[in-house]
């Protein structure tokens, strides 16, 4: 096993232990593109971004990872980054070689025993491991698994006039999955919909038309997995700082406002997406915005308490 389990990031949510499965750091270009709002003078501005999720020359950091976790007695799985072997238009996505699965193994999900996968949208780097080619093919990674994705969001990409590269991802990494019969449209209505007991989805559009963030409960604690609905720690400072493929800018930001303002100065733990390490944190009031307040992985080999 390339990754021993103790290297295994993980929080502890009541009776939930949410483990981060890494893929990769992405390069430093990434968030200027994505991001171009987060300039690095602004970026420099916000001392607390750094080191962990800016560098002193206000290039941000971003990070591919999924994140693993067990509730209601399912396996579950959210998100399933860039993959494999896949062909992108996107050189830092284009025919990856990680040993994703490796780690995903390590943190005690081997691909056969996921139970449930959760899209919280169709993006390439979002989609890509739940397939893997095999003799030619690209096959579902988990096949004893049901894949969830909002309703919404699959009809809008139905109907939505596909470039090319958009349309290999769905080719490699979607279509494969509903030929199967694997995948499960889910209506998310406004208070959420509950999938297993602990675990909700909830309904943050903007950045696509059907995007979901998942909300974990147990024992009077709570989690959020932000999707992307939020990319980066500097939108918490300036909300207003959209990505460059958000379908609907102002609703994106709407959107990242309201889940930040219902998060602010809550015991909720935030585990972001694409958020390098430290990965995860509290969003606390500072002057008339926010911040994220870090918190770190437990240590999972030798557990202790928080």
């Amino acid at each position: 096993m390339s990754t021993p389990p103790a290297a295994v990031p993980s929080w502890t949510v009541g009776d939930i232990v949410v483990h981060r499965v890494d893929e990769v750091l992405l390069p430093p270009a990434t968030g200027r593109w994505l991001l171009p709002g987060a300039t690095p003078d602004l970026v420099a501005g916000q001392g607390w971004l750094r080191p962990h999720f800016a560098d002193d020359e206000g290039t941000l950091r971003l990070d591919s990872h999924s994140f693993a976790l067990t509730a209601g007695g399912r396996r579950v799985l959210v998100d399933t980054g860039i993959g494999n072997g896949k062909e992108r238009a996107n050189p830092a996505w284009h025919d990856l070689n990680t040993d994703y699965l490796a780690r995903l193994t390590a943190a005690g999900f081997p691909p056969d025993s996921v139970d449930l996968v959760i899209l919280t949208h169709l993006h390439a780097d979002h989609v890509g491991w739940n397939t893997r080619k095999v003799n030619g093919e690209w096959v579902p990674t988990f096949p004893n698994a049901r894949y969830l994705a909002s309703r919404t969001e699959r009809e809008f990409w139905a109907g939505y006039d596909m470039e090319e590269p958009r349309r290999q991802m769905f080719r490699d990494s979607v279509i494969p999955v509903e030929t199967a019969g694997l995948l499960d449209l889910v209506d998310v209505p406004a208070e959420g919909a509950r999938v297993v007991p602990g675990l909700r989805l909830l309904s943050t559009p903007g950045h696509t038309p059907g995007h979901l963030a998942v909300e974990l409960t147990s024992r009077g604690r709570k989690a959020l997995i932000t999707g992307d609905c939020v990319h980066h720690p500097v939108q918490l400072a300036h909300p207003a700082i959209g990505a460059c493929v958000d379908i609907d800018p102002e609703l994106s930001e709407a959107t990242r406002r309201s889940v930040l303002g219902a998060l602010a100065d809550t015991d909720t733990l935030v585990l972001g997406t694409h958020f390098a390490p430290p990965t995860a944190g509290r969003v606390v009031t500072r002057e008339n915005t926010y911040r994220l307040s870090p918190v770190p992985a437990d240590s999972h080999a030798h557990h202790v308490g928080c």
